[in-house]
């Protein structure tokens, strides 16, 4: 483990309060978090989830595997839970009729349709049961830690969790990986069965570039909402849970926006290849090899302020030889104070060919007096 520090502004400003129980402001190009208030606590996401049914639907779309223009029953099922009789968020859909996907989609995303994500569930996997085994899979491939679905809807159901940091990062993904779907998230309104319903993201009429996600409520979580802004090519995501209103809800994510849109600058830590640090080797001809970034390393921080950011390298190691130029190895930490606001993967610099008879001898011997020292220094703890 290699540390580091940097002068450079603050990542997160001080001062800045919200009255949400939690909350998450993540600027998408750097990956840097701008605010954090108990991101990691687990909430019921209520209406959110359809963030990842939506995934597992452009997925499937991706894949080749399905069609916009491909039609899905309305079962009794979902209709009755999910539509018109359930008095909850619906398209409207007409049990026992097939709707096209493409309308499905839109369903799901601009009322927030309830039915649309159990046709959608069923239709893909034969009952929404088993769609959430998908939906828990692509979550785990995506790198959600701390989510767990039960449903395709979001309506009430016992385990059911997620965290604003698996939210922010579910909405990165989306709007990287499925450009020409993450469109349907900004559509003013959508219209079936002669019913006409405006979108439910209610920062989309506020005039700050915000462009898509969902709300959500449940009388366990409150109120929340997943939400992202562009101005002068600056994206941001942000997360409100718990708010006590729609009010509350709808005006801290603005503040949040906002503030984050307004109070941030860009500065670059270190340039694409450059070495950052250095990881050990066992058994190569070199005892040490550079870490860099594929990428620039860039950060926001805030105007005008001085405050010094702290990182460190941390890798499982030694490593072993050969090693080959590019090969992924841990990751660098950049956090202000107690805020993580950066974590992104490093490669090896260089290749490390193996070393001599004599080389490895050296390190086994190395790494086996290092490793009693270590067990010794543990049996005292």
């Amino acid at each position: 483990m290699a540390f580091f520090a940097a002068m450079a502004g603050g990542a997160r400003a001080q001062g800045f309060q919200t009255d949400v129980p939690r909350a998450l402001l993540v600027d998408v190009g750097t990956g840097t978090v701008l605010f954090e208030k108990d991101a990691d606590t687990p909430f019921e996401p209520a209406s959110l989830v359809k963030i990842m049914t939506a995934e597992v639907l452009f997925h499937e779309i991706a894949q080749g595997r399905l069609t916009l223009d491909r039609e899905f029953f309305v079962s009794e099922y979902a209709w009755r839970t999910g539509g018109a009789p359930s008095r909850s968020t619906a398209m409207f859909a007409a049990v026992n009729s097939n709707v096209p996907v493409g309308d499905l989609m839109r369903g799901l995303l601009i009322p927030s349709g309830n039915d649309a994500a159990i046709v959608i569930a069923e239709g893909i996997s034969g009952t929404e049961t088993a769609f959430t085994r998908a939906m828990n899979r692509r979550a785990d491939e995506i790198g959600l830690s701390a989510s767990s679905f039960v449903n395709a809807s979001g309506l009430p159901a016992e385990g059911q969790v997620t965290t604003a940091r698996d939210m922010a990062r579910l909405a990165a993904h989306v709007i990287e990986t499925y450009p020409e779907f993450y469109r349907v998230f900004s559509e003013p309104e959508f219209v079936w069965s002669k019913i006409r319903q405006r979108n439910r993201n209610p920062l989309l009429a506020l005039n700050i570039g915000a462009d898509g996600f969902l709300t959500g409520f449940t009388d366990a979580a409150g109120f929340g909402i997943v939400g992202s802004a562009v101005l002068d090519g600056q994206r941001l995501i942000v997360v409100v849970s718990g708010a006590k209103t729609a009010r509350e809800r709808d005006i801290e994510a603005r503040k949040l926006l906002d503030w984050g849109l307004r109070s941030f600058e860009m500065r670059q830590l270190f340039a694409a290849g450059e070495a950052i640090g250095e990881a050990s080797v066992f058994g190569g001809d070199k005892g040490r090899v550079a870490l860099v970034s594929p990428e620039p390393v860039r950060a926001l921080v805030q105007r005008g302020s001085d405050a010094r950011l702290s990182a460190r390298i941390v890798y499982r190691g030694p490593v072993m030889a050969p090693v080959e130029k590019g090969a992924p190895v841990g990751h660098l930490q950049v956090e202000h104070g107690k805020l993580k606001v950066l974590d992104l993967p490093l490669v090896t610099g260089e290749a490390i060919e193996r070393g001599s008879l004599s080389q490895r001898a050296r390190d086994a011997a190395l790494e086996w007096s290092t490793g009693m020292v270590r067990r010794a220094f543990e049996s005292l703890m």
